[in-house]
Order: structure tokens, then sequence, then C-alpha cells
């Protein structure tokens, strides 16, 4: 069996592949013969040693994986062999509230994760896919999927005809903006690049807007909405970013931060900013099993297909991790491990 194994800090040329023997099959476990796999900002940060609470041995990176159980253990329930399924984000994590115990360790940091040909684990680790995706976009669904259900609708609590504000095209704002379409909501979209911007709008986007044109774009967000501000901003930016995200949000509204793409040092942001506004500020971190669950009865009943940037073949695993590197990619960078 053929996997990839990194070290955390080793840099994308630290990615090795290597030979070794299948896993036995404890009684819960299922073997899945692993069909896709996909890449997000995480494992970007992991290779180059940005990650927190890594181990300091080489470990198989990925968490988002779509495969087909080809056997099962004695006392499992939930699969059979034949069914189609991807992986969870957090194993611990199954359903309810977040807590540490329930986020202690997630694939491809803390544990093996999916850039293998087969994985065993506990049926635990895995859901059903949903059946109407093909196995590329079923392999997008575990980290930039559930992160964007989770702001959108866990979190952000919202309701169609809600306004949302996307920073950006990468995997997690291009699921929140079809997922928001989908659901009645009014996307707002911002990119520096314009022919990305076209491409948001025949995905649903209502407004869009570039950032290198319209560099304090919060304006540009009051002026698209009347002077109300978007009910939920999407802030994968961070340092960089959440200042305006704040200012475009409405009095009331929310501003849901789940990534730090945009970096540029410590966050400035003054009390008065949150009080004066009724504003709020909430972290997440992917999702619970349950919610995964959630996600993809959803994907299946409003027949969303996932938007997929390039397919790299298994030997070019090295290649897909530089092409997100670049941040050219617009929507979802994808690995066929069984082509």
């Amino acid at each position: 069996m053929k996997t990839y194994r990194i070290k955390a800090g080793a840099g994308v040329a630290g990615l090795e592949l290597h030979d070794r023997p299948s896993s036995a099959l404890g009684p819960r476990d299922i073997r899945v013969q692993m069909r896709a796999v996909s890449l997000n900002a995480r494992d970007l940060a992991f290779a180059n040693g940005t990650f927190p609470n890594t181990p300091d041995h080489s470990l198989v990176p990925l968490v988002d994986g779509h495969g087909q159980v080809i056997e099962v253990g004695s006392e499992v329930s939930r699969f059979a062999p034949g069914d189609n399924v991807i992986t969870t984000y957090y194993p611990h994590w199954e359903e309810g509230e977040i807590a540490p115990a329930k986020v202690d360790i997630s694939l491809g940091v803390q544990v093996d994760g999916t850039l293998c040909e087969e994985r065993v684990a506990s049926e635990a680790w895995f859901v059903r896919a949903p059946a109407m995706l093909d196995v590329h976009g079923a392999a997008t669904l575990s980290c930039a999927g559930l992160t964007a259900w989770n702001a959108l609708f866990c979190a952000g609590g919202l309701k169609p005809g809600a306004s949302v504000l996307l920073l950006g095209t990468g995997g997690v704002s291009i699921w929140a903006l079809q997922l928001a379409h989908a659901a009645g909501l009014r996307p707002i979209v911002l990119s520096s690049q314009d022919e990305k911007l076209e491409k948001t709008r025949l995905l649903g986007a209502k407004e869009t807007l570039n950032y290198r044109r319209h560099p304090e774009w919060q304006d540009e967000v009051m002026r698209l909405t009347e002077g109300q501000g978007v009910d939920l901003v999407v802030e994968v930016g961070g340092e960089g970013t959440l200042a305006r995200s704040l200012q475009a949000c409405r009095m009331g509204g929310k501003v849901v931060v789940i990534g730090r793409v945009a970096g540029g040092g410590a966050a400035s942001i003054p009390p008065g900013a949150l009080i004066g506004g009724a504003k709020q500020l909430q972290g997440i971190t992917t999702g619970s099993r349950a919610i995964l669950e959630d996600l993809c009865r959803f994907v299946d009943a409003h027949r969303i297909a996932p938007v997929v940037d390039r397919v790299f073949a298994f030997g070019e695993a090295r290649a897909a991790y530089e092409h997100l590197a670049a941040s050219r990619h617009f929507g979802k960078v994808v690995i066929d491990v069984a082509g």
C-alpha cells in the first residue's frame, strides 16, 4: 500500500511516498480504499511548520477524503462493503457542543490522514458520502464544506434572505457561496481578480467587489446594503481583514472567524467597535460528525456540485501542494488517489 508522509515544518519538499503493509482490522474498524482527497490551507500550514500542536514525527497528511468500504470488522454496524464514505475532521467529535476532548485530534495533523491508497480506522471516523457527488466533489466536504456550513447556519444562524460577505475565492469561500445561494441568502464576494468575480456571479453571487480597486471595501459593502451592513461575514483573512469585516457588518450582526490567510500581524479591535454596534465575533473550527451529516443531506437535496479547480494524479501530490500555495486556485484542489 502506497502512502505519503510528511513531518511538520519539512516544507512541501519533505512530502515523501512510501510503501507499507496494510493495517490490521479491529472489530469496529472499516477498511476504506481511498479514491480522492483534497487540500486545505491547514495542510500548507502543517508542511510549513506554522500549524499548532503537531507531533515531532512524520505522518500521513490531509483530512478531506472520499473512498469505498472494502472490508468491515465483526462489530461494525454503520457501513457495509461497497458503501461510499467520507472522513470526519475531528474523529472524537460526533455530536453536541465543542469540548477539548472532542477536538483533541484531527486527521493529518495529530494522527494519520487521507493521502494514502487505503485507510483503516473506526467506523465512527466516517460518514456516508452524498449519493449525487462524484469522487472528486465528495472529497471536499470534510473541512472546507463543513466549515462553510457551520459558519452560515450553525454559528451564523442565517435564514433565507440574509446577506453574507465572503472574502476571496478559496475552498471555504466558494463552498459558502454555493450553500448560501442554495439556501436563498444574498452573497457578496470579494476578490482581487475580475475573472474570478465573474465566476462567482455564475455561482450565485448577488454583488461582487474587487478589493484592489476598492481598498476600503467595507465602505462599498455599506453602500451595497444601503448603509445597513451585512448580516454575517465569513472571515478567512484574519488580522489583515478583521477590522474591515466588523465595519462591514450590520448592527447586531456577526463576524465568524475561520481563518487567517491574510495575516498582517496583531489585529487591533477597539471594544467600542463591538459594543456600539452590538456586534458579535465568533471563532469556529469545522464541526461535528452530526453537522457533517446535515451538510451531506443538504448537498444531496439541492444537488450541489462543489467547485473543483484542478485534479492532480496521486504521483503529483507535491505539485498539488505547490498549486495551492500559489493562491491561483478557484475552489478546491483535489488529488485523485485511484487515478
